[in-house]
């Protein structure tokens, strides 16, 4: 057994939990142990316990020895002089020069909001980044301005074919959007335009868990794949067939080309290659509500649509009607008295993570 599982008293199979602040402090300390800045590498830790919390648990801290790997190889600049070109009132471009997405996007968000405080709106476009974690984070960052957010990027690799093709030239390329209610918590869309997230996939070969079918199909024949062992041979489903291909096209010309990033053939797989720099491109927006509509008239009149939705008829042991953020409200706050289920697969890989850059590893909530 692994070090930092000794003493665990959670029967076999079973997962543990571990606090939010635990989760924060293991990233930060071996982030900054490869030669992040400890700002740098606490920020970093934040928005991944954050990601844990909101239940992306295949964006959190599922995601930090890939994370080392790719630093350690010299594929991620530990110290990047981040630019920001406003580019016009209401535009501007941000060039990560390399750095952890998790920062870069973070400036683009903070940027966008600044520029929607003076115009109504901001668009920041982002080039040469890296993977960031969940959609979800940067939608809700304009939010915790009373703004409404948008947020998309390239995916990190190439895991869709084209509709009506069997080559992987497009990947899935997400989609959030965060809408501010109020007291109440936000509405936030976070999706994939593949039928799940390439790092769902990952969470379920690390636990040697079986695809369902509709997730893979088959490169060679279009038959569902659902052996973790066979994860090469797969390509991603589109949402809605043709629609969700056409969405992730649209949107990995706005992240991508719009702003000089990879999109297409250009993409570098970061699972596959660790050295090489990604130029991973992304887009946030965001929006003043008060240039349209006062925010507490827009807050409460987006509160009662959207109860009118939840109190509608469900289907027959179909319910509950469920809008976009409902369940990311109550696991956040679940997992925040609790703390963050992860899997032991995935706790073993933390703790010789741990042993390896002599840190502690995350411990038990």
């Amino acid at each position: 057994m692994a070090a930092g599982l000794r003493g665990m008293t959670a029967p076999a199979g079973e997962g543990v939990r571990v606090s939010a602040g635990e989760i924060a402090r293991f990233v930060r300390e071996v982030l900054h142990g490869v030669g992040l800045p400890e700002a740098d590498a606490a920020r970093i830790g934040e928005l991944i316990a954050e990601a844990d919390v909101i239940g992306a648990d295949a964006h959190g801290v599922f995601r930090l020895p890939q994370y080392v790997r790719r630093i350690q190889a010299g594929g991620v600049n530990v110290a990047p002089q981040i630019v920001v070109e406003t580019t016009g009132p209401a535009t501007a471009i941000v060039d990560g020069d390399n750095g952890m997405g998790h920062l870069v996007v973070s400036r683009a968000a903070d940027t966008a909001v600044a520029l929607a405080r003076n115009a109504g709106v901001g668009w920041v476009g982002v080039r040469r980044s890296n993977h960031a974690g969940p959609a979800a984070l940067y939608a809700a960052m304009p939010v915790a301005a009373g703004m409404i957010g948008l947020y998309s990027a390239v995916a990190s690799a190439n895991h869709m074919a084209p509709w009506g093709g069997v080559e992987p030239l497009l990947g899935t390329n997400p989609i959030a959007v965060g809408i501010p209610l109020g007291d109440a918590p936000p509405f936030v869309l976070d999706i994939a335009t593949t039928v799940v997230s390439y790092g769902t996939i990952k969470n379920h070969v690390l636990q040697g868990k079986p695809f369902p079918p509709g997730w893979l199909v088959s490169k060679r024949d279009g038959a569902p794949v659902t052996d973790p062992a066979r994860v090469a041979d797969g390509l991603l489903n589109a949402i809605g067939g043709y629609k969700g291909s056409g969405l992730a096209i649209m949107l990995g010309l706005l992240a991508g080309t719009l702003n000089g990033a990879a999109f297409g053939r250009d993409v570098v797989d970061f699972n596959a290659d660790a050295a090489s720099e990604t130029n991973t491109g992304h887009f946030v927006v965001a929006i003043d509500i008060a240039r349209f509509i006062a925010p507490e008239v827009f807050a409460r009149e987006a509160q009662r649509h959207l109860d009118d939705l939840r109190t509608s008829e469900p289907l027959p042991e179909g319910g509950p009607v469920r809008m976009p953020g409902d369940m990311r409200a109550q696991r956040r706050a679940e997992r925040l008295e609790k703390g963050v289920p992860l899997s032991r697969s995935l706790m073993d890989q933390l703790s010789g993570l741990a042993a390896a850059m002599a840190v502690a590893p995350p411990r038990l909530a």
